[in-house]
């Protein structure tokens, strides 16, 4: 949202990626972002073209759930996709199976938008931003611990990684007066919690579904993954902190709050928002024990969010009239995401209708037979790591690889507890890197951080990670988990 980026070597005070003059996503982040999503869409096309159709058969589980049956085997069938179909692809995803959880990632996209304009319009943005600053800037290092492993925990505990997407522009504007830049709050934020969601110390969407399909006791074998939780953490903050440092301005100075006065009226609007969207995070965590509640954390955020911008700026004096008259115009600035979500979901779409997925996935299942045990892990691993690309969804994953992975796993004599592992790192760590996924490009476009900056930015650390995560399936193939 910010319009410009400061070099840590000039004096000029930067705007920071919430200003009162509003919302905006960036020009040059957009049409990155768009470039890369149609030359994937373009690829995916190519594909449906050359590989020949496929598919398993499929079944219902106990729990009335679709998922794969490996005993029925694969055929091959008749593929393609009309040229037609692949142009209109992003309008018809819109009505394709399992279309539900976009509109809702939509809706919540429309809500973000007019209430952080709002906020950032009335003032509000910036005198919470100076207020924190004034606070803690000078142990601004100890506040990036706290905040990284906060939303680690966010996203291991309960499987948040959507629902962080409002208080990430939160995060980056912060980063961004406590002398940092956007990319350290994107990391402080959604990279934490994509790392906490990959690590799934008990997260329901991967673990939890995961090991029900594999007939494991829910969130059972945790040991290993809190140890890949702590390890994880302490490559995240070394790498984040390393960055700040380098690029790092005095606090006081970035921010412009060295003369901060409290606000008796910004302070009751920002009370009324902390304490909603706080309510709203409790009921979130409390999912991870109330389970009929995991359906609905999206809606839940997203209704605390809109409830407690909406009292917060009326509280610091907007009007009315003012309040919808800035609503209205974060809408329609963040209206483009719209584009590249539909954009980036319509891969899938492509792929499922011209019915390569499933012979890809065939294919791999059929690549592991002369693998050794260990080449197995890390080929799950692999196999993960990819369909994450077109599938982001770590629920809907789960049913569509648990019963491939499952006998694989057993033909090999691997531990399903250490494939489950496997499958959760495939799952989470690539949704903050791969172009494909909704809260990334949302994020990213809220931030005014490009694609190319933010891949930029994360490729080391992926790297290391992915270094890191092998080490441990390998360590947990070694000492035999279970």
């Amino acid at each position: 949202m910010a319009r410009s980026k400061q070099s840590p070597e000039k004096n000029d005070k930067p705007s920071g990626p919430l200003s009162t003059d509003g919302i905006s996503i960036g020009v040059r982040s957009f049409v990155i972002a768009i470039a890369i999503i149609f030359a994937l869409m373009v690829a995916t096309y190519v594909l449906t073209l050359v590989i020949p159709g496929g598919e398993y058969a499929q079944t219902v589980d106990a729990a009335g759930n679709t998922v794969i049956d490996t005993a029925a085997g694969f055929r091959y069938v008749e593929g393609g996709l009309p040229f037609w179909k692949w142009l209109l692809s992003p309008v018809l995803v819109l009505g394709a199976e399992g279309s539900g959880t976009l509109i809702a990632v939509l809706v919540f996209l429309v809500v973000i938008g007019g209430v952080f304009n709002s906020l950032a319009c009335g003032g509000l943005m910036n005198y919470m931003l100076g207020k924190i600053v004034h606070r803690f800037g000078s142990v601004r290092y100890k506040l990036m611990a706290v905040l990284l492993f906060f939303f680690m925990a966010m996203g291991s505990l309960v499987g948040s990684f959507e629902e962080i997407i409002p208080m990430a522009p939160i995060v980056v504007a912060l980063a961004v007066a406590l002398g940092w830049d956007s990319v350290t709050g994107v990391a402080m934020s959604l990279l934490a919690a994509g790392c906490g969601f990959a690590a799934g110390v008990a997260n329901p969407f991967t673990i939890g579904v995961a090991q029900g399909l594999a007939g494991l006791p829910m969130f059972s074998g945790i040991w290993l993954r809190a140890l890949s939780f702590a390890l994880i953490y302490l490559l995240l903050w070394r790498f984040v902190r390393g960055h700040a440092k380098r690029i790092e301005r005095p606090a006081q100075e970035s921010a412009g709050t060295d003369s901060f006065a409290a606000d008796p009226k910004m302070d009751r609007g920002l009370l009324a928002f902390g304490v909603i969207l706080g309510v709203g995070i409790a009921v979130v965590l409390s999912s991870a024990f109330l389970t009929f509640l995991q359906d609905y954390t999206m809606i839940i955020v997203a209704l605390m969010f809109l409830a407690g911008g909406i009292a917060a700026v009326l509280l610091s004096g907007m009007s009315l009239r003012e309040l919808a008259r800035t609503f209205g115009k974060g809408v329609v600035a963040i209206a483009p995401s719209i584009l590249m979500i539909l954009m980036a979901s319509s891969i899938k779409y492509t792929m499922v209708e011209g019915k390569i997925l499933d012979t890809l996935l065939h294919g791999a299942q059929q690549l592991a037979g002369g693998m050794p045990k260990w080449g197995v892990v890390l080929f799950i691993y692999l196999i993960c790591l990819v369909m994450n690309f077109f599938i982001s969804s770590g629920s809907a994953k789960a049913f569509l690889l648990i019963p491939i992975i499952a006998p694989l796993a057993q033909l090999f004599g691997i531990s399903m507890q250490l494939a489950i592992v496997a499958f959760a790192f495939g799952d989470g760590f690539s949704n903050v890197i791969y172009p494909t996924n909704a809260g990334l490009l949302i994020t990213l476009g809220l931030s005014d951080v490009s694609y190319s900056e933010w891949a930029k930015y994360s490729l080391k650390f992926q790297l290391l990670n992915l270094l890191l995560t092998c080490c441990i399936l390998l360590f947990g193939l070694a000492v035999g988990y279970q």
